[in-house]
């Protein structure tokens, strides 16, 4: 009978404690569905604060170095070389001889010009003594004048192709590159030397077009040479496309003063200073993706002790991904830069970020 009656308390008040664990559970379930039901009456953004910074308008554009000069220097006449008088790498002045080609040939036709020559003067001299008394007509006397003419311009002729048997360089520079041995037989227009003008290189770069309106001629350039990245260099644009490419790209060209150490081919970057002083400085920004329906409609949301308000603000530069704001903000603000489309002024929102 005892033992019976202590199992009965212990049913009891096993089920005294379940009932009371289960109510406890029910009144902590309703605490944490209320809190729930407050985080879903407010909307998740994203916010940003509005603080005033200075824009780094600078564009920058890669490149190589192109020599500022260069040319292949062909021969004007053909023939056989003879000698050649310089090696590659070495520094040539304009005109000075590179090779010679053999004038073995050209020498016996100056003779015989020569010779021409003194006939027409003998010739030309008694016309002019005969046409005195009569002897001859003017006809035959001004044909006289002009075989001695001719024979002139022949000796002139034959003195262009002695000159022309010496090769001689049309720029001063660097012998980069020589396709000639002596004994080689060339033609006229045949590529014989390659020469270099790198004392002053020339920066090819491309410059977008939103970009272009903001540089002109002589302005000058900060260079930056990937392989020299302790060196500074600087240049003066020197030309500026009048027309784009296919990809809407102006062909720039600056011209960077040698110091020995730049080479023709080398990768660069030109650096164009475009900050507009006061205009860029010190000024209010803004994300282009916080306004609500593009940048002209100027209308932002921002946040104030939790609730969404939609403001209206005076926009003014663009500046990439940032907008300039002349009016509407003072700082400090936070403005919503994601979640605005499920907005309206005065909704509650959670501040993700």
């Amino acid at each position: 009978m005892k033992k019976s009656l202590i199992y009965i308390i212990v049913a009891a008040v096993l089920i005294g404690l379940a009932g009371y664990k289960i109510a406890d559970n029910k009144k902590q379930q309703k605490t944490e569905v209320k809190e729930v039901a407050k985080q879903v009456d407010k909307i998740n953004v994203n916010v940003v604060d509005v603080t005033r910074e200075n824009i780094n308008t600078d564009y920058s554009a890669n490149g190589t170095f192109i020599p500022k000069q260069e040319m292949n220097q062909s021969a004007e006449i053909a023939g056989r070389i003879v000698s050649v008088m310089v090696k590659e790498g070495a520094r040539v002045g304009a005109g000075q001889v590179l090779a010679t080609i053999k004038r073995d040939a050209i020498e016996v036709d100056v003779s015989q010009a020569q010779n021409n020559l003194q006939n027409a003067i003998i010739d030309n001299q008694r016309y002019e003594n005969a046409f005195k008394t009569g002897g001859v007509t003017k006809q035959q006397l001004d044909n006289s004048r002009l075989q001695l003419k001719n024979a002139q311009a022949a000796i002139r002729a034959q003195g262009v192709r002695v000159n022309d048997t010496s090769i001689r360089a049309g720029i001063s520079g660097t012998i980069n590159k020589r396709m000639v041995e002596p004994g080689s037989v060339v033609s006229p227009g045949t590529p014989l030397f390659e020469i270099v003008n790198i004392n002053t290189l020339k920066l090819s770069v491309l410059v977008d077009e939103s970009q272009i309106g903001k540089i002109s001629l002589g302005q000058v350039v900060p260079i930056n040479v990937n392989v020299l990245p302790e060196d500074s260099f600087s240049g003066r644009i020197t030309f500026i496309a009048p027309k784009s490419d296919a990809s809407l790209n102006f062909p720039v060209e600056i011209e960077v003063p040698n110091r020995g150490n730049l080479k023709a081919g080398m990768y660069a970057t030109a650096i164009f200073k475009t900050n507009n002083g006061a205009e860029t400085q010190n000024i209010l920004t803004v994300p282009a993706e916080a306004f609500v329906n593009g940048v002209s409609s100027g209308q932002l949301f921002i946040v104030q002790n939790g609730v969404a308000k939609l403001i209206k603000v005076t926009t003014g530069k663009v500046f990439g991904d940032k907008v300039q704001v002349l009016s509407g903000l003072n700082g400090g603000e936070k403005v919503v830069t994601s979640g605005q489309i499920n907005l309206d002024n005065g909704a509650k929102v959670n501040i993700v970020k």
